[in-house]
């Protein structure tokens, strides 16, 4: 099963950089978007043989989630069933046969990290979550967490090291996430790899330059382990500040 995730930064942008084409060519079986700063009603998108899930912002043109799946979903689960954190549409559950799929997009800690008060509780009560759901049945998590772990993520750790995105308590965070027993797709397949990074930001060159960081995952639970098959970044597929992630897993 190839699972595809991305930050499209605006889906009806997306679209006229060629998403559709992108879409296609990657030819997920499950494909989660993040960002897609939209309102029911607002994009007629046409992808033939796939069922969609939608979790709209309460605020306009903002954040955002949705999934694109070839198969049927048992069930789905719009947010984490906290009002506090479910107005901005930010994490639709699909549950599978075997597994949960979360697609989430993480809330951002904003310049001088004015939002890292409220980014702490959310990801006190996300980690909880997931982990209340993997009583169930395993979960793999994905989408823009909005954080680089470690400093081979990202470019500039030095430089960045008290910016949003890379502060110590939000690296803290996804440490005790991993920690609760799940693991970082990515890294797992590629322990040493540098240069390997997800979001660029617009300014200074910085994709042409690859001065980029690795915050888009797909996390999974510890009992998924004999079941992962390969991971990749997808840095050749523009259309978005984020590139796709991808995750391949066995079946059971």
């Amino acid at each position: 099963m190839k699972l595809i995730s991305w930050n499209v930064n605006g889906l009806r942008a997306a679209v006229n950089k060629g998403f559709t084409e992108s879409f296609k060519a990657l030819d997920a079986d499950v494909f989660s978007i993040q960002e897609t700063k939209l309102q029911e009603g607002q994009i007629d998108l046409d992808l033939p043989g796939y069922h969609m899930y939608w979790n709209y912002a309460l605020r306009k043109g903002y954040s955002g989630t949705a999934v694109f799946t070839k198969k049927e979903p048992l069930s789905v689960c719009y947010g984490m069933g906290l009002e506090e954190h479910d107005t901005e549409g930010r994490v639709i559950t699909l549950e599978y046969e075997d597994f949960y799929l979360v697609n989430v997009y993480t809330p951002n800690s904003k310049d001088g990290l004015a939002r890292l008060p409220y980014r702490m509780e959310w990801e006190d009560a996300f980690r909880h979550y997931l982990k209340t759901l993997e009583t169930k049945k395993p979960v793999i998590a994905c989408g823009d967490m909005n954080v680089a772990h470690e400093e081979i993520d990202l470019k500039n750790p030095k430089t960045n090291h008290k910016n949003a995105g890379f502060s110590d308590e939000e690296r803290g965070k996804m440490t005790e996430l991993l920690e609760a027993g799940f693991i970082d797709t990515f890294r797992y397949f590629y322990p040493d790899r540098t240069g390997a990074y997800s979001w660029w930001s617009y300014r200074f060159n910085a994709r042409k330059n690859n001065a980029g960081w690795r915050i888009d995952y797909f996390l999974v639970s510890e009992s998924l382990k004999d079941r992962l098959e390969g991971a990749a970044i997808h840095p050749e597929i523009f259309g978005s500040d984020h590139c796709p992630v991808e995750l391949v897993i066995g079946e059971r």
